[in-house]
């Protein structure tokens, strides 16, 4: 249900869905390249059996946290902004 107590049209659920493809693909990409730039080296390099042990864990921690919040953070911005009216119009009070 909307704000105004009327059942969401189908371009508002569409552009629910698209944003939360949006939300999931990018904070997706963002943990994978975290994850990469972390545990990378423990991957390519000789290094101290401490750190090859850490570096895995740490990047995979660091990731996860990342992928939540990127994602909450891109619903709720979509949440507060909302959509306009019309689709490549802008509102006459802008």
């Amino acid at each position: 249900m909307t704000g105004h107590g009327g059942r969401r049209s189908q371009a508002e659920r569409d552009a629910i869905t698209v944003e939360i493809g949006y939300a999931l693909c990018s904070a997706a990409f963002a943990a994978a390249v975290v994850l990469g730039a972390v545990a990378g080296p423990a991957l390519l390099f000789d290094l101290p059996p401490f750190a090859e042990t850490v570096l895995p864990g740490t990047g995979a921690a660091l990731s996860t946290v990342l992928f939540a919040v990127r994602t909450v953070a891109v619903l709720l911005r979509f949440r507060r902004v909302g959509q306009p009216s019309q689709p490549g119009r802008t509102s006459p009070d802008s």
